[in-house]
């Protein structure tokens, strides 16, 4: 069926419980379901360069039902159990989705931001006890090969490592000139080497062991990490093919091309998009390793679009505002609908991708401790533009508000902290780590940090992050109102609003900007610009600062630990230059239990000097090298 109101989840709902729907217990049973169906109708589509007609290499739903079985049988074969790990750090391919696959078949897998540093990767094969790694053999123009290989030095649970390499997607010439310039790895490390391909060619293609009889972990998918170490998430079976079932019953079949240059180490691309093709039997493409950051991928998109003759497409809107700064230079008419998700859409953006090509994004909104999807603008059915929908079928949200005789439920268009029991609500057990997860829950109600509101038609809108609020002498600003507002000026691509510290109110408002390409805008003009557009007074930034390029994360998100380091620095180094005093800050430090940490650097041992200047800001500060 469609997905058009709140009337549609409700009959959903009603015709059956959740427990009653005919849905797989495993996804090895949900895969081979699909495979029966439509064994010959491509099922994912890799290319490593962005070129509309460079190589690309399709898997039909038999081959990656095949290849999935005969990576499981591997990993069984290395010791991987149905309590171990398998993890991978890989970018985009073929065989990142095979690794997935298998993994999850096999044991639990557990994928790995390659843009993470050897240490933070360590700490999470540490933390999962991760057994089997696949990752690159080292290649031209990557380090990830080499930073897994230091990694696995400090991840004593690894027993061995499997190298994919990416040179059997290119085709002579360049196919014979890797080999002479591939960078060396040396293996400092105690696991064996072998390579991917090679070693699942030797499998069998049916299961050599006992498929699972019943739901459990079958993923670890670790959030945040770009500062500080990750958290582990845990995801069942059960999580991961309701959200595949989600994506089947409202939006895909299996005549659908659905284009994904999003990382298959996130959960948006692999449970949203990835699991409701293994239950639809839609086929998913994934152009270059890295996805929407690859050379020529915005470039080429609309090409691409004409290609695959794509119907969906998925993006965030950091991807949307980079597309409509280039024209629209193919047949785009197969497209039905674009997905947006990872952050809140701007009004203005919505309104320049509708005009330029006619298709209305649908919002969504998801998190990795709740496997992901919450909700989404009916895809059929009434948009409304910068909330998140309605909740899906079987997803029960609750907006609440703490008090000291415990949470009481919001009224309508109050806001409160977003709370979520579904599916792929693990309660208890939402993280690795028992620490992580105490007071996560009210009751059996996921906590997600995100503040919001339901409006009187039940559509959900994200007001804020609880953390991320601007409190100015005890008023809360929603960075939200600014960054729109910012948005709206036709010389802004990107922006990002922060607290920055301040000796009187505690925190001011400041944003960063990003331009679009070619755009001519100053500060001070933008700083105008606030002063007409952002209507609560105490709002309208302080300062503000344009960037070459906002720190983003992989998923496209403004990065915003990154801004509040750089504002921490730039207001401490004015006021100690204010008071004569010789010190600097030569960095900020994420500390678990201080928050940002100003580390100072002074000519003088005068530690007086320099608290009597910062101690009167919220932030600590502490000597470089203490």
């Amino acid at each position: 069926m469609g997905f058009a109101s709140i009337a549609d989840k409700i009959a959903l709902e009603t015709e059956m419980p959740w427990s009653e729907r005919d849905v797989p217990t495993t996804l090895y049973e949900l895969l081979s379901r699909t495979t029966a169906k439509f064994p010959d109708r491509p099922a994912v589509s890799y290319q490593l360069f962005s070129g509309p007609t460079d190589k690309a290499e399709t898997l039909s739903w038999s081959a990656l039902h095949d290849k999935t079985v005969q990576a499981a049988n591997l990993f069984r074969k290395l010791g991987v159990g149905e309590k171990d790990v398998v993890a991978y750090i890989l970018p985009n391919a073929n065989e990142t989705t095979i690794a997935l696959l298998g993994g999850m078949v096999a044991g639990i897998v557990n994928p790995i931001n390659p843009l993470l540093e050897p240490e933070q990767i360590a700490s999470i094969l540490r933390e999962t006890g991760a057994k089997v790694v696949v990752t690159l053999k080292a290649f031209p123009k990557t380090d990830v090969g080499q930073k897994t290989a230091e990694a696995v030095r400090h991840a004593p649970s690894v027993k061995a490592v499997l190298e994919v390499d990416l040179n059997r997607y290119l085709t002579p010439p360049k196919s014979w000139i890797v080999p002479l310039v591939r960078p060396k790895n040396p293996n400092t490390h105690h696991a064996k080497v072998m390579y991917f391909n090679a070693e699942i060619a030797k499998q069998n293609t049916t299961l050599d062991f006992a498929d699972s009889k019943a739901d459990r972990v079958a993923a670890y998918f670790h959030t945040g990490g770009t500062t500080g170490m990750p958290k582990v998430a845990q995801h069942t079976y059960n999580g991961m093919i309701y959200n595949g079932w989600l994506g089947h019953e409202l939006l895909f079949t299996e005549e659908d091309n659905v284009i994904c240059p999003l990382p298959l180490f996130h959960v948006f691309a692999v449970h949203v998009i990835l699991m409701a093709a293994i239950s639809s039997g839609a086929h998913v493409v994934f152009p270059t390793p890295q996805g929407y950051r690859g050379e020529g991928v915005f470039d080429n998109f609309w090409k691409l679009v004409e290609r695959w003759k794509i119907s969906f497409i998925i993006t965030v809107p950091t991807a949307i505002s980079a597309l409509m700064q280039r024209p629209i230079d193919a047949d785009v008419s197969t497209v039905k609908t674009a997905f947006s998700g990872s952050a809140p859409l701007p009004l203005e953006l919505y309104k320049r991708f509708e005009a330029a090509t006619g298709v209305q994004i649908v919002e969504g909104y998801g998190l990795t401790e709740a496997t992901c999807l919450v909700s989404i603008n009916p895809p059929e059915g009434h948009k409304k533009v910068g909330s998140i929908g309605v909740t899906f079928p079987y997803c029960d949200v609750k907006i609440l508000h703490n008090t000291p005789d415990g949470p009481i439920e919001c009224a309508i268009d109050e806001v409160g902290e977003i709370c979520i029991s579904n599916p792929g609500v693990r309660v208890g057990a939402t993280y690795t780590e028992v620490d992580k997860n105490r007071d996560l829950y009210h009751g059996y109600y996921l906590r997600t940090g995100d503040l919001g509101r339901f409006d009187e038609d039940k559509y959900l809108w994200i007001t804020g992050r609880a953390k991320d609020l601007i409190i100015r002498g005890g008023h809360n600003i929603d960075p939200a109102e600014i960054e729109e507002a910012l948005l709206g000026h036709e010389a802004v691509a990107f922006a990002g609003a922060i607290g920055q510290p301040d000796a009187h109110a505690g925190e001011v408002p400041c944003a960063f900007v990003e331009l679009v390409a070619g755009a001519s805008v100053t500060e001070k003009e933008l700083l105008e610009f606030c002063k007409s557009h952002v209507q609560e007074r105490a709002a309208q930034p302080k300062h503000m600062t344009i960037l070459e390029e906002l720190p983003k994360t992989a998923v496209g998100k403004v990065f915003k630990p990154d801004l509040r380091k750089m504002a921490i620095t730039r207001v401490y180094d004015a006021a100690l230059e204010k008071a004569g005093v010789a010190a600097q800050v030569v960095s900020v430090i994420d500390d678990k239990k201080r928050g940002l940490v100003a580390q100072v650097s002074a000519s003088s041992d005068d530690d007086a000097a320099i608290t009597a200047i910062l101690g009167d800001f919220i932030r600590p500060w502490e000597r470089a090298g203490a």
